[in-house]
């Protein structure tokens, strides 16, 4: 190839090796308004915990194989009917939710893949009406399947105090 006909080859396909790297970071790929439908689903799911519905009633948006890290189990918790099983079953405490914050959410969407991150800050109210904070630092994954977004796996961290 001459040397003319390489240096415009060069120039022809420069702009589109930057705009496809472009295209390739956070929220190139996805549709305006995917961050704010993943964070409504979360929303909407903590409603539903707050007024202690089952996790059948509230985790429609929850896939089947979901994995999870939370505070309370060591271990990964492994699919949707697992999760649930525990959350049913916290439900028998007599604990309510009373509010629930998503602070500081970000959003990082990879085609059909978003990944959610923010603080948790929620007020629980006893069985004998004491109120206790509920503080986290979140992680929510995201898959479009079908055409909706499901949540595939989360992880709860609690938030700690740094030692000295």
């Amino acid at each position: 190839m001459n040397l003319s006909i390489a240096k415009s080859v060069r120039h022809a396909l420069l702009p589109l090796a930057v705009g496809l790297l472009l295209a390739s970071g956070p929220l190139a790929a996805a549709e305006p308004g995917a961050a704010a439908e993943v964070m409504a689903l979360a929303k909407a799911q903590w409603s539903a915990e707050d007024q202690s519905k089952t996790a059948a009633q509230a985790w429609s948006s929850v896939a089947d194989d979901y994995t999870e890290f939370n505070p309370v189990v060591p271990t990964l918790v492994e699919g949707k009917a697992t999760a649930a099983r525990f959350y049913d079953a916290s439900l028998q405490s007599g604990d309510k939710g009373m509010v629930s914050e998503m602070i500081n959410p970000h959003v990082q969407v990879y085609g059909d893949t978003a990944i959610l991150a923010y603080n948790y800050a929620g007020m629980t109210k006893d069985h004998s009406g004491k109120m206790q904070p509920n503080l986290a630092k979140s992680t929510r994954v995201y898959v479009r399947q079908n055409g909706k977004w499901m949540l595939v796996h989360a992880n709860f961290a609690p938030v700690v105090n740094p030692t000295p």
